[in-house]
């Protein structure tokens, strides 16, 4: 009878947690966009790039450049194309439900992983929560749509299909996961040489990794060294911003192989001088200790998955990038889960071993608390403090915008705030305001974030158009002011 209910216990674990974190990641991501806390950069470039692919044809970037450019030239995110159907049926409200929908993909790609070794079965729940509590996955969702946060939620299915000797089905992850963003190349390429390992005594898994490692790498090479640059306007790839190591992959290559320990250096300094740097590497090495990150060096397969995500996070040339916030630490997610807890899956006595893994989670859901109330820099709280009050709130009423947004047609030209231009990006052409062109309307509020113009130059930029005789009110209030350009206007 005990082994009946206790089977019975774990056949609900999974979707009992699953339902949960569902609920939970909604809380973050689904009410920061109700509530314009998404933004033109970068939900609303790509939102608007899955109304031209669905159509079959490119984006121009127009959103925010003054000068068309195809986006593939700024992130090579093929899966866009793939996503794009579902905006007939989603809308504006597309990507933050599929990022949430793969995020829980991985946590039970995580779960299936364990579970297919009956030796670390009895801790695949403990990982799995594990995954959906890291701070690099509440910290991802909380901030737009990105790519690289699908693709890294499929790398525990690559994993599986490699651990069931599936190697079409991992060939096609591993493609799905390439074509989330140019980088993820690079990392899988890290990734396969790691698996090595735990599959060397596997002749054919082993060809099969070898395989995927000159792969990717050939990926990596191609997309960013000559489709990219074929498709921007300047010639060349634009991310690459790590002047400590070089202005080329060449010559940062040869920094590290020159100048392994001034290297070294850099990832635990303040590189840049920047006031705002001090300390925000090592609030993220603490975040990654107390996850167990130490533990790896008793499988350093997995800290050599690791190499790439820390060399472009620590190396760069942004602040932003170092620390814990945002999209910058998803990676981490998959790779620890599953390095952190084949470790603990090495524990012989069983309590300890359950011990282990709950002591593991607590710290996860610490880093998490941290993240949410206490970080040093780079995160905004409100996005992500769902038991708060104030995450549900913003200083205008959001109903009514919402509700003032209709009043603009769909097939109409439009130059928006930051903030309103996720919502309304499902259409041939917007822009980020300041830029206009050709708009025949114009959406404002004064009580959003007047970015990228300071709140000066963009009440003066305000008045004057409102001045210029070219326009005419739809609606203005203390919260939202929209205008129409006059016919004559636009002759």
């Amino acid at each position: 009878m005990r082994t009946i209910q206790t089977a019975q216990y774990r056949k609900w674990q999974l979707p009992a947690v699953v339902v949960f974190f569902a609920i939970i990641y909604s809380l973050i991501t689904v009410v920061n966009h109700y509530n314009f806390r998404t933004y033109a950069l970068d939900m609303g470039v790509y939102t608007n790039a899955l109304y031209d692919y669905v159509r079959l044809q490119w984006n121009d970037s127009t959103i925010w450049k003054p000068v068309a450019e195809n986006l593939l030239s700024d992130h090579f995110d093929l899966s866009l194309f793939f996503i794009a159907p579902l905006s007939l049926l989603l809308g504006s409200y597309t990507l933050p439900l599929v990022q949430i929908f793969f995020v829980l993909l991985g946590g039970i790609g995580v779960y299936r992983y364990f579970m297919l070794n009956p030796k670390q079965a009895p801790i695949a729940i403990y990982a799995t929560i594990f995954f959906y509590l890291f701070f690099g996955i509440f910290a991802a969702l909380a901030y737009d749509y990105h790519g690289n946060v699908v693709s890294a939620a499929l790398v525990p299915w690559f994993f599986v299909q490699l651990r069931r000797n599936k190697l079409l089905l991992a060939f096609l992850f591993l493609l799905a996961i390439l074509f989330g963003k140019e980088n993820m190349s690079l990392w899988m390429a890290f990734v396969s040489l790691g698996l090595l390992a735990n599959h060397w005594r596997q002749p054919r898994i082993r060809y099969f990794l070898i395989f995927a490692f000159f792969f990717s790498l050939v990926y990596f090479w191609m997309v960013l060294q000559v489709v990219m640059p074929a498709l921007s306007n300047a010639g060349n790839y634009a991310h690459f911003r790590y002047d400590a190591l070089g202005n080329t992959p060449g010559e940062a290559i040869g920094t590290i192989l020159r100048h392994p320990i001034e290297v070294m250096k850099i990832m635990f300094t303040n590189h840049t001088g920047e006031p705002n740097g001090d300390y925000v590497k090592l609030e993220l090495l603490l975040f990654l200790t107390a996850c167990g990150l130490p533990l790896l060096i008793l499988r350093p397969q997995y800290l050599v998955m690791l190499v790439p995500i820390f060399f472009q996070k620590l190396f760069s040339n942004f602040p932003v990038h170092w620390g814990v916030g945002y999209q910058y630490s998803v990676e981490f997610a998959p790779v620890m889960a599953i390095g952190v807890f084949s470790v603990v899956a090495l524990i012989p006595n069983k309590y300890f071993k359950h011990l282990a893994a709950a002591v593991l989670v607590l710290l996860s859901v610490g880093t998490t608390q941290r993240l949410m109330n206490h970080t040093y820099q780079y995160v905004d709280k409100i996005y992500v403090q769902i038991f708060s009050g104030e995450h549900y709130k913003r200083n205008y009423s959001v109903k009514k915008m919402h509700q003032l947004l209709r009043l603009v047609p769909d097939d109409v030209v439009v130059s928006a705030q930051n903030a309103f231009v996720p919502h309304m990006a499902l259409r041939d052409t917007i822009y980020q305001f300041p830029i206009i062109k050709d708009a025949a309307y114009i959406v404002l509020s004064e009580k959003e974030n007047t970015w990228p113009m300071t709140v000066d130059a963009y009440v003066a930029h305000v008045e004057e158009i409102q001045n210029s005789g070219h326009w005419e009110v739809v609606h203005k209030d203390e919260d939202v002011l929209i205008l129409k350009r006059k016919p004559e206007a636009s002759d």
